[in-house]
């Protein structure tokens, strides 16, 4: 492929080749790959077309800037990849479309087999009122009620055919009745992204097995040569992308974005997820750099996790993002992610790092990177409106060159200017060098000194009832002083924290200098505490001296009849205002 109006992009990392703005490809990176389909050495652009939405479906061949060929598709295409499916030479890949419920392989870009997934149970009530229907026992009306109340009660959905009849004016229903009453009844789920697993070694013309992900929360494994499934795994949640990696006879992961916004990770002889990820917004794209994932999510970031869901590094972005892709360049042992944004740029990430931002006309729809014609770093963009860029990665382009990379700044690398070392920190090294273990016993025996006076303190305090809280009865005590002065309020919370136990036969008393302060009730009973419930003991405190001083009030809670307190507390009085314990 011969540049054309070659110009500097991206940091002056890439070359245009070709863009054609009217090229017509609406497609999804799921739908776009590269691969040599006629074996002469020479690989061409597989597109997948959307068309109109609803018409105009289309494989398309290019070959360099030419459209080679194109076929009509049935349905509108979910994924696309290319793979091997037999041993035969030469060693010519097929495409494999995912179409609606099935799986059209092209062989020498000709229809060549047709692969439908299986049907899915059916509600045995909805057989039976469509039985009644075909036999006349209902009107449309009954059936229409009864069909409601099995969507909202049974487990198994309706079909198709019933969903489509709720849907339907009064005026239609008759009509679609006596239509589609003489059919049986079939649900059929659909595919909802494709992916190929090598089958038993890592070759790159090695067999591949097809990976197929349906609306019914399946995965799939398919024999490349007999198209049977040869393995049968559950999601949580439809899955709307895919990444595989491994081989189906030794050991692989399937790393599968959910429609719940989770990511799961699949593994060998496991029929349900062995990890998963959980996203604080729903993924938009996914690829797999080594042994790690990146996620693109709607929350406008990149964000890295090894392959057991351990979150790695996460990279803000600056528009939302409209598709992934992975650049792999083997010659040069290089990995990066590929991240099309809604405001016309594509940015280069390696980690969480920045290395190239390429300015484009459009928005990016899809991005492929690989070997295209003879060029092995070839990047090919699709544009919202239609649009087809390729360009090609220069082979002096420094891929090791940041372009405004978030993260650390250049400054964090340069070494602090440390200043020589002083005799006082050379001889206090000496000392420590000479006399650590006399050092650490010193220290061991402080610190020991210390833990026995906190042991002794904390006995005493037990022993004497010093604490809010008891340690012979399971009783908890708090005290709240309200009030300016010279009139003070004193409220005792107290509960019992026993499981099943009352407390019965308590009292309160007040200690206080009667030179400073009057109280009404300087005793009162406890009635029982029922355990869990807090009681509030009141009481009024009255101020007497005008000398401006406070004093403590020492509450005791105690057994009727003995003099020995349960719990203790110490309330310093306010002088004019505030409330304190």
């Amino acid at each position: 492929m011969t540049p054309v109006e070659p110009h500097a992009d991206g940091g002056g990392k890439w070359l245009d080749a070709h863009y054609d703005p009217v090229a017509g490809l609406h497609t999804f990176s799921s739908c776009v790959d590269l691969a040599d389909l006629s074996g002469d050495g020479e690989s061409r652009l597989v597109v997948g077309d959307l068309g109109s939405g609803s018409s105009g479906m289309k494989l398309k061949v290019y070959r360099g800037t030419a459209l080679t060929s194109e076929s009509t598709l049935l349905d509108l295409p979910a994924g696309l990849v290319a793979f091997f499916m037999d041993l035969h030479e030469p060693r010519i890949p097929a495409v494999a479309v995912a179409s609606g419920p099935c799986v059209y392989v092209y062989k020498n870009l000709r229809p060549y087999f047709k692969f439908t997934l299986p049907g899915l149970e059916v509600n045995s009530l909805e057989q039976d009122v469509w039985q009644q229907a075909r036999e006349g026992q209902i009107d449309p009306l009954t059936l229409r009620e009864m069909l409601e109340s099995i969507r909202k009660t049974a487990e198994v959905p309706l079909s198709v055919r019933s969903l489509r009849f709720l849907s339907l004016e009064a005026g239609d229903m008759d009509e679609f009745v006596q239509l589609h009453k003489q059919q049986p009844i079939r649900r059929q789920t659909v595919i909802t992204c494709i992916g190929t697993l090598k089958k038993s070694t890592a070759d790159e013309d090695g067999v591949s097995c097809l990976v197929i992900g349906t609306e019914s929360s399946e995965v799939f494994v398919l024999d490349p040569e007999a198209f049977i499934i040869l393995s049968k795994m559950s999601l949580p949640a439809a899955p709307t992308m895919m990444d595989v990696t491994g081989q189906f006879d030794v050991e692989f992961r399937i790393t599968a974005a959910c429609r719940n916004g989770n990511i799961y990770i699949l593994r060998r002889d496991f029929d349900k997820p062995k990890y998963s990820i959980e996203l604080s917004s729903h993924p938009v794209g996914l690829v797999r750099i080594g042994k790690n994932v990146v996620v693109g999510c709607t929350d406008e970031s990149l964000q890295g996790f090894t392959q057991k869901g351990k979150k790695l590094w996460k990279a803000v972005l600056t528009a939302p993002i409209t598709t992934l892709a992975s650049m792999d360049l083997p010659t040069r042992g290089f990995q990066a992610v590929l991240v099309g944004l809604a405001n016309c740029e594509v940015h280069l990430y390696q980690d969480k790092n920045l290395l190239s931002i390429i300015k484009t006309p459009d928005v990016v729809t899809s991005i492929c990177f690989g070997r295209y014609g003879r060029e092995d770093g070839t990047l090919v963009l699709t544009t919202k409106g239609g649009g087809l860029m390729v360009k090609i990665l220069k082979r002096t382009a420094a891929l090791d060159q940041r372009e405004g990379a978030p993260g650390p700044p250049a400054s964090q690398s340069v070494r602090l200017n440390v200043p020589k070392k002083t005799k006082l920190y050379v001889d206090q090294t000496l000392r420590e060098r000479e006399s650590g273990v006399a050092m650490h016993r010193a220290f061991q025996m402080d610190l020991s000194r210390l833990r026995l006076s906190a042991a002794k303190s904390y006995v005493e305090a037990l022993e004497c009832s010093l604490t809010p809280m008891s340690s012979s009865e399971p009783l908890k005590m708090n005290a709240v002083v309200q009030g300016l002065g010279p009139a003070f309020k004193l409220t005792l919370n107290i509960q019992n924290t026993a499981a099943r136990r009352p407390a019965v036969n308590l009292g309160v008393s007040f200690l206080y200098d009667e030179g400073l302060y009057r109280m009404r009730n300087p005793y009162m009973r406890i009635p029982l505490l029922v355990p869990g419930l807090v009681y509030p003991v009141e009481t009024f405190v009255e101020c007497t001296s005008d000398k401006g001083i406070s004093d403590i009030i020492k509450v005791f809670v105690l057994h009727e009849g003995r003099s020995s307190p349960l719990l203790t507390a110490h309330i310093n009085m306010p002088i004019s205002e505030g409330l304190t314990l």
